[in-house]
């Protein structure tokens, strides 16, 4: 699915093109890198950034796509995956995931990455995960968040947004 030469947002164009959403990605003069900055650029309330935070277990990589007002809960995290969270580093990130910090998203993977949704996000009708790059998003609702995100379950490991 990736080519050598293509940049991660281009990547997700790709992706989104088959279902014909393409044209539904945001892209921002302005960097949406962190979740702040994301809802600056969208003028949303920050709670509804899909943020998705890059983990290793058991050296796998694995994403989970919360809420931007959500963080991750040591213990829960714990109970779920059996092991303390260990964050990818930059560097694991592109070469893992495939996208960079900032635009890490759960569209147009490399293989072998595993999608969670946390529950923090089934209280909004859309959300707004980022499309690859520090400075784009899509508006997508629940059921279209499951559907091209390929995530695998939901999960409960944050705290702070209920």
């Amino acid at each position: 699915m990736k080519g050598p030469n293509l940049m991660a947002i281009e990547q997700v164009k790709a992706y989104f093109e088959q279902f014909g959403l393409a044209e539904r990605i945001q892209e921002f003069e302005v960097s949406s890198a962190t979740v702040e900055l994301a809802a600056a650029a969208l003028k949303c309330e920050p709670r509804r950034i899909a943020k998705t935070l890059s983990f290793m277990i058991d050296g796998q990589p694995i994403l989970i796509v919360a809420a931007g007002d959500a963080k991750i809960d040591n213990p829960k995290y714990k109970a779920q995956f059996g092991t303390k969270a260990r964050m990818l580093t930059p560097d694991e990130a592109v070469s893992l995931i495939g996208h960079a910090v900032g635009g890490i998203c759960p569209f147009a993977l490399n293989e072998g990455v595993t999608v969670y949704l946390d529950r923090s996000l089934q209280r909004f009708e859309t959300v707004f995960p980022a499309c690859g790059s520090g400075n784009s998003a899509i508006e997508l609702t629940i059921p279209e968040l499951e559907r091209y995100s390929t995530y695998t379950a939901w999960i409960d490991v944050c705290k702070g947004w209920d």
